[in-house]
């Protein structure tokens, strides 16, 4: 899988810690997150899903994930935000590869990716979490166009 070694700014983001099952937890959290949007009348530059943990380690029922939107510099939480956290999402290197996901399959991209990643010779994966931004309305599309980010560090020669 192709990707880019980028240095990508830090990003302020609002939205929902969840843990469990990503494949439940992410879209019940993009749910819940479009609501509390819709309600307070926002108007996100990007949709997110951060991932904190490796599935490979990480029993589905304990992995940790966030469903966010960006928001400006000075963000406050409006009231009857019951659970939102407002947070910030590390800036730094990342490898960024884009891919078009169909059938809700997520998981095989990122594991293209990591695979390519974990080939490179010049870099690898930064212990930091992932995430990946939303370019389109997959609900409305029947496919999801995504941008995936993975932390990366130098490696020692």
């Amino acid at each position: 899988m192709h990707y880019n070694i980028e240095a990508v700014p830090a990003r302020n983001v609002a939205g929902f810690h969840l843990v469990g099952p990503w494949e439940k937890t992410v879209p019940q959290g993009f749910q819940q997150l479009l609501l509390w949007v819709e309600t307070h009348h926002l108007r996100p530059e990007e949709w997110i899903a951060v991932y904190y943990d490796n599935p490979d380690e990480t029993p589905p029922e304990r992995l940790r994930a966030a469903t966010v939107v960006s928001v400006p510099a000075g963000f406050a939480v409006p009231e009857n935000s019951g659970g939102v956290i407002h947070t910030e999402i590390a800036g730094g290197e990342y490898a960024i590869a884009h891919a078009r996901v169909e059938e809700g399959n997520f998981g095989k991209p990122w594991l293209l990716f990591f695979n390519s990643l974990l080939g490179d010779d010049r870099f690898l994966p930064a212990p930091l979490p992932c995430f990946e931004v939303y370019l389109n309305d997959g609900n409305a599309d029947g496919f999801w166009e995504i941008d995936m980010y993975i932390p990366v560090q130098k490696k020692s020669k």
